[in-house]
């Protein structure tokens, strides 16, 4: 009964969009005539063409974009902006974008751990519990999500960081300018140091100076090892320092600092193994000594 009730009811909005279409287009065609009816007849068949996503859906969130951008203040949309360029623009999302996926699981989560409560019998504090517990995770995930992409972003740029340096430093060598060399660098090697130099190149075709697309690095990789290397790179080309020589030094720095890092963990590294020790390790080796033992004495005085 409700099956045949829903598809009689999507038969005849199918049948009243035809009629109104037809009515709309004979209309047109008498204010318009033949080419407009032509016209007309051409755009129907592009909109039938079209997805549903991109008749219905599309257009409503044009608008919630529009809202979005007039009810936000600018500052807050550029900073989101500039947390989602330093995790590395994950998925191609847009501040409007992020802050669509976090309403939706602000709405979903709840609703799906109640329902996941309700069907399990549970009381309606278990009930409650499982809603706030939805938007802890709902409000938590997407934060954290973007945190996790920030800190990998940011060690394999420390990782790539004295390579991509010495390239540079060897094409400067073979006789080409900063920027010619910092494009055949950036055009031979992958990564998250190239991608951001790429971009450093194409804002300065745009009209920015390079001290600003340099700042613009700094600002989205907040490593102190690349804030060293773009201060010095800035200096240099002020100051008219050789650049092959800035970049060897800096080079050299960024590998030694490295190194105390590496020497820094392995000295961290008994004082972090102490608590698994005594929490996990130290217990099984007094099962296995003293677990015999115990057993003796225990037969012994259950004898007596």
């Amino acid at each position: 009964m409700y099956m045949m009730t829903i598809i009689l009811l999507i038969g005849g909005f199918v049948l009243y969009r035809r009629e109104m279409s037809q009515k709309v287009s004979s209309r047109k065609s008498y204010v318009y005539g033949f080419e407009g009816t032509a016209a007309v007849d051409v755009a129907e068949e592009e909109e039938d063409k079209r997805s549903l996503f991109q008749r219905l859906i599309q257009p409503k969130l044009k608008v919630f974009k529009r809202q979005f951008r007039r009810n936000i203040p600018s500052e807050k949309q550029e900073k989101l902006e500039l947390k989602l360029l330093r995790a590395g623009n994950p998925m191609g999302l847009s501040p409007f974008e992020y802050r669509l996926v976090q309403l939706i699981l602000y709405v979903s989560f709840p609703l799906l751990f109640s329902i996941l409560a309700i069907i399990g019998n549970a009381s309606f504090g278990r009930v409650l519990f499982m809603i706030l517990l939805g938007l802890g995770l709902a409000a938590y995930l997407p934060v954290v999500y973007l945190r996790m992409k920030t800190a990998t972003r940011y060690t394999e740029a420390v990782k790539e960081l004295p390579d991509f340096i010495d390239l540079l430093a060897v094409s400067m060598e073979a006789g080409l300018g900063f920027d010619s060399a910092l494009s055949k660098v950036v055009s031979k090697q992958e990564g998250v140091l190239s991608n951001e130099f790429r971009r450093c190149l194409e804002e300065l075709k745009l009209g920015k100076t390079r001290k600003e697309a340099l700042s613009g690095i700094r600002e989205r990789l907040e490593v102190d090892d690349i804030k060293l290397l773009i201060g010095s790179i800035i200096q240099a080309e002020q100051l008219g320092v050789g650049m092959v020589q800035t970049l060897r030094v800096q080079s050299e720095e960024i590998r030694e600092r490295r190194k105390q890092r590496a020497e820094e963990q392995a000295m961290k590294a008994p004082i972090k193994m102490l608590f698994p020790l005594v929490l996990f390790i130290f217990p099984c080796i007094f099962i296995v000594l003293l677990g015999p033992a115990i057993i003796q004495i225990v037969e012994m005085f259950a004898n007596q």
